[in-house]
């Protein structure tokens, strides 16, 4: 006879603790399971078995497995598709029910109904929460009750209404409700095709003293002046609710950041054709150049312009890269080559670690002046005073290129000539 069980599917929520859907499965009357899928839907994109997301995610996995093994219980992880997973679950168990928290990316939402389904047709019931958002779907919108697609108006709903009802963590019930499980070993990135590399510690670490000097330190990219817990959002081994109230109590400049996370997140999730189209639909008429050799010398960082090319070898190097530095680098593609944002935006999620749908697209558009609120199209970063601003003992730039001296690579396209050739085409599109 199988055991009747509830499962706690875990995908961006990569801890016990403050965790929605953890905390209402172990409020039911069933032993609780927790799940994680190594997903083929997903891994088979990956174009490098050195995906630092892979050694990542399998770091984080085994932390909660030792906490879960301390409470007499183990994690259960499964290697196909989320569907072709629970089809095998529901012949080991009596999936009494199953939780999640939400995700918002159209594939993720897709995933999530084919799961749903299924779980329906055995008689289980499928429960979804809010998590990875303080707000999110329709809980701020404009008074006409349509989505805000402009940010300031937006982050001042948002903040009115996180005064009102400030979220508080979600506090876990006792271990009793664990499913008593011998624990065991969890396959290896190799078992699935992937190598281990080098990635962040998984338990993150939240420095109050960065986030407090977050307004005076965020734009030098020599400083350690980020948090660098944008990888934990992502993967949900942190909370966004404990952020949160770090943010409001100490710095507004870090608060306001996590509300552009949540801004971009209510944009995909209402227009989710930003995926592979402009929000702004004229932006898809723009002649892009598309040079396909200059484009391998930006990917590389040999563009001759140094801050660029250091921030695109921190990217290739550690599969993270400054914010500022994001910025000058995807204008420089976008503005002063042509080319299209979506092969940025595509480079980016191929090695960013902290790669999140929203959050990529939304800062691609932006800089391309293609999104909502984006930047204005004649607003095209010089890489040049860029690094006489935020760069100006060349720091950042010697770390991530060694022996730099000026002149060390000719530059591929002249700043001045660039400018104005993106003006003419954008104004042709867009401001004529």
């Amino acid at each position: 006879m199988k055991v009747p069980v509830s499962i706690c599917w875990l995908r961006r929520d990569l801890r016990l603790h403050d965790n929605t859907a953890l905390n209402k499965a172990l409020s039911g009357p069933y032993p609780v399971i927790c799940l994680f899928i190594f997903d083929r839907d997903i891994l088979d994109k990956l174009p490098s078995p050195y995906d630092r997301r892979v050694t990542f995610t399998w770091k984080a996995l085994n932390v909660l497995n030792d906490a879960l093994t301390r409470k007499g219980s183990s994690l259960l992880v499964l290697h196909g598709t989320p569907l072709q997973a629970f089809q095998e679950l529901s012949q080991r168990f009596d999936i009494r029910s199953a939780f999640v928290n939400h995700d918002y990316e159209p594939y993720a939402i897709e995933r999530d109904h084919k799961v749903e389904k299924f779980i329906g047709s055995t008689g289980a019931g499928f429960y979804s929460f809010k998590d990875q958002v303080i707000f999110e779907k329709d809980e701020i919108l404009k008074p006409d009750v349509r989505p805000y697609t402009v940010y300031t108006p937006y982050l001042n709903a948002w903040l009115r209404k996180y005064y009102l009802q400030s979220a508080s963590p979600v506090s876990m019930v006792g271990s009793e409700n664990f499913f008593q499980i011998k624990p065991c070993p969890l396959p290896s990135p190799r078992s699935i095709g992937f190598e281990i590399t080098d990635s962040p510690d998984p338990v993150p670490s939240i420095d109050e003293f960065v986030i407090k000097n977050y307004k005076a330190n965020r734009d030098l990219p020599s400083k350690e002046g980020t948090s660098r817990l944008s990888v934990h959002l992502r993967f949900g081994t942190v909370s966004v609710r404990e952020l949160v109230r770090i943010a409001s109590q100490i710095s507004e400049t870090w608060l306001k950041e996590l509300v552009w996370r949540e801004f971009f997140m209510m944009l995909l999730y209402h227009f989710p054709m930003v995926v592979n189209h402009s929000f702004r639909k004229k932006y898809d008429n723009i002649n892009w150049r598309n040079n396909e050799k200059e484009f391998e010398c930006w990917c590389r960082g040999e563009t001759g312009y140094p801050l660029v090319d250091a921030g695109m070898r921190q990217l290739n190097a550690t599969g993270w890269m400054h914010n500022r530095v994001r910025m000058v680098t995807a204008s420089f593609l976008v503005k002063h080559l042509l080319i299209d944002w979506r092969w940025g935006e595509a480079y980016f999620a191929e090695k960013l670690i902290d790669y999140d749908l929203a959050v990529n697209n939304g800062n691609w558009q932006w800089v391309a002046g293609s999104g909502a609120d984006a930047a204005p199209y004649f607003r095209i970063f010089n890489p040049l005073t860029q690094q006489q601003k935020f760069d100006p003992d060349f720091d950042y730039i010697k770390k991530w290129i060694p022996g730099f001296k000026p002149g060390y690579i000719t530059p591929i396209v002249d700043h001045d000539f660039a400018r104005q050739r993106a003006l003419t085409e954008l104004k042709r599109v867009v401001g004529g």
